[in-house]
């Protein structure tokens, strides 16, 4: 449907209209959830007054550099948030593992958790994990 909108799929039937345009529709994601596939951990942060720029310039660097350390990590996108809607959430990422194990393993690998050592002090994170 080129040239819909957003407020045009709201405004004509909303979450119906939304839902005929995914490839398989609201009716099949509950099914899609144990399905085997690439996970999305999506992240973002607010700083707290401590964290300074040198902070923050660390926090990119450090979690770019998980690319090619972290096994089953496919990508990872990270930067400063540039939509005017970020409620104060000013910095994040989408990374996108192999599998569910791959994130699981993430979770506990000694880069990341070195990681939160330091970060999590500064920040008020939010995050998703999400298959597709």
């Amino acid at each position: 449907m080129p040239g819909i909108t957003r407020r045009t799929l709201m405004r004509n039937s909303g979450l119906a209209a939304s839902a005929s345009l995914m490839p398989s529709g609201l009716a099949n994601a509950s099914a899609q959830v144990g399905a085997a596939g690439n996970v999305f951990h999506v992240f973002a942060f607010q700083w707290k007054p401590a964290a300074t720029d040198a902070d923050k310039a660390r926090a990119f660097r450090d979690i770019s550099a998980f690319q090619g350390q972290i096994p089953g990590l496919l990508e990872t996108h990270v930067g400063a948030n540039i939509s005017p809607r970020g409620k104060d959430y000013a910095f994040g990422g989408i990374m996108r593992f192999k599998d569910q194990a791959a994130l699981d393993a993430y979770v506990q690998h000694p880069s990341h958790q070195a990681l939160l050592v330091w970060l999590v002090p500064l920040i008020d994170a939010i995050e998703l994990d999400l298959r597709a």
